[in-house]
């Protein structure tokens, strides 16, 4: 399902791959690190859930000043990943159930012609839990078997993710509701989109679909969150943008001007971005109008706030604009 075969296997650098933060009691405790690499995308959409977890679930304040998020112990960085992946993991499974992977010292598949074994795999045991907090207490109690040098966490996590929510359920789609597509043989065939608002939201820019004039359009559903917590794709790198405002999005006066934080998970980020966004003020375009670089001109990370907040003139503090 992953591959399309039986031949591919995971690369050294997914194999390498595990949940690991940042030093605790630092600017970035509450940060996973995140290196090159399709694993990546994994961290990051996990990083979103770290700082939903941080910020509004165990605290119920409206607006948490960012340092809190700098005074996080191992402890609290342990609970908060079993927390996350718990909280994906139920959600995956619509509420029901979850599925938790580890890896056991037996070999559950005979290897033969038509299977490329990859040591990994085919030592799976599934552990089912049909309440969310067994399930979160579960991985807590493994949480090693996630974050753990060679553990192949992130890798377990993909699996449990797929066990979760089920191959049928599967869907790859951002719009909301639903929408009709015909194929080539003329067959209508109905794809299935974001059906309710989430609690973490989605945003996404690519400068070559734009250019190409297929730029993707991610429905409301994903761009207004109960949450103000984006996962963002932005030319095919992953991040994530946050508020500390719990009622950003409850309220229009809010979003006159506020700021968001941006965290990307490269190596080369040693403090979160503060990013200060203006919705009235209207001239981003002017202020861009003399560089010649349009990447200067109109900085990626940018672009992908502005298809949430058409227009919005962004001020990065001092920091230098990247993507």
């Amino acid at each position: 399902m992953l591959f399309g075969n039986t031949f591919h296997i995971f690369s050294y650098e997914w194999k390498k791959s595990c949940f690991k933060f940042h030093t605790p009691y630092s600017d970035l405790s509450y940060a996973l690190e995140a290196e090159k690499g399709g694993a990546r995308a994994i961290l990051m959409a996990v990083q979103v859930h770290i700082i939903k977890y941080c910020l509004f679930v165990r605290n119920r304040e409206e607006n948490i000043p960012l340092q809190g998020l700098y005074e996080i112990s191992q402890t609290e960085q342990e609970n908060a990943l079993a927390e996350s992946l718990g909280d994906i993991l139920w959600t995956a499974g619509e509420g029901r159930k979850a599925t938790v992977c580890l890896v056991t010292t037996d070999t559950y598949i005979t290897p033969n012609i038509d299977y490329k074994v990859d040591n990994l795999t085919e030592r799976l045991q599934l552990f089912e839990f049909f309440e969310k907090e067994a399930a979160q207490k579960f991985i807590c109690d493994h949480i090693q078997c996630f974050k753990g040098e060679g553990s192949h966490g992130v890798i377990l996590f993909l699996y449990s993710l797929l066990f979760s929510r089920t191959l049928e359920r599967a869907t790859p789609h951002v719009f909301n509701g639903f929408q009709k597509f015909d194929s080539e043989g003329g067959v209508q065939e109905l794809l299935h989109g974001v059906l309710a608002r989430s609690d973490v939201g989605y945003l996404h820019w690519n400068k070559q679909e734009v250019e190409h004039y297929r730029p993707l359009q991610v429905g409301s559903m994903l761009k207004t969150p109960k949450l103000p917590i984006w996962l963002c794709n932005i030319n095919r790198t992953y991040s994530v943008l946050f508020s500390t405002n719990r009622l950003l999005l409850s309220d229009w006066k809010m979003e006159h001007i506020f700021d968001l934080y941006l965290y990307n998970g490269q190596p080369s980020q040693k403090k979160t971005v503060h990013l200060t966004v203006d919705t009235h003020s209207h001239h981003w375009e002017k202020n861009h109008c003399e560089e010649s670089d349009p990447e200067k001109r109109f900085p990626s990370v940018e672009m992908a706030i502005r298809t949430k907040w058409e227009g919005a003139a962004i001020n990065w503090n001092g920091a230098v604009p990247f993507f």
